[in-house]
């Protein structure tokens, strides 16, 4: 009887402390450089300072993210929506990765992402590099052509 006694206290110290590492875990995810679940509104600037198109970055609590730009459907260029990964970086911002095709080419093309945020986390800032691909490429590789770096500045959108 002792020991089923203390297997049944071993087993619910044993839940207790999982439940408090996942609440542990899931409080230093929300505090990911304060990003989860976010989205900025943000004015590009190309690499002359010269206001370029407006996007959205979208940085989702799973650390996926997504970016949508006003430049993308044309008429110059026609590119798809960006889709990809974002990771704290060392400086307090994140450094992110995103892949879209570029069309007619039909070719890839992978922007970097290094983003800032102010102290309060409604605005942010960065820098993008673009670089290309062969479609057949791989755009995760060191590799491709830089076809362009930008700046950008904004601000959160909140409900």
């Amino acid at each position: 009887m002792k020991h089923v006694r203390l297997l049944a206290a071993l087993g619910i110290l044993g839940l207790v402390a999982a439940i408090g590492s996942v609440a542990l875990v899931h409080a230093q995810n929300d505090q990911d450089q304060g990003s989860n679940g976010r989205s900025y509104i943000i004015s590009l600037n190309d690499s002359l300072g010269k206001f370029d198109s407006r996007g959205v970055i979208s940085l989702h609590a799973d650390h996926t993210m997504s970016v949508i730009d006003s430049g993308e459907g044309g008429p110059a260029f026609l590119y798809s929506s960006q889709l990809g990964s974002w990771k704290p970086n060392s400086t307090g911002g994140i450094v992110a990765r995103t892949i879209d095709f570029h069309f007619p080419n039909v070719d890839v093309v992978r922007l970097d992402y290094t983003i800032s945020f102010a102290q309060n986390r409604t605005q942010v800032t960065g820098k993008i590099t673009l670089t290309s691909f062969p479609l057949q490429g791989d755009p995760l590789d060191g590799g491709g052509t830089v076809i362009s770096t930008f700046t950008f500045a904004g601000q959160l959108i909140e409900p």
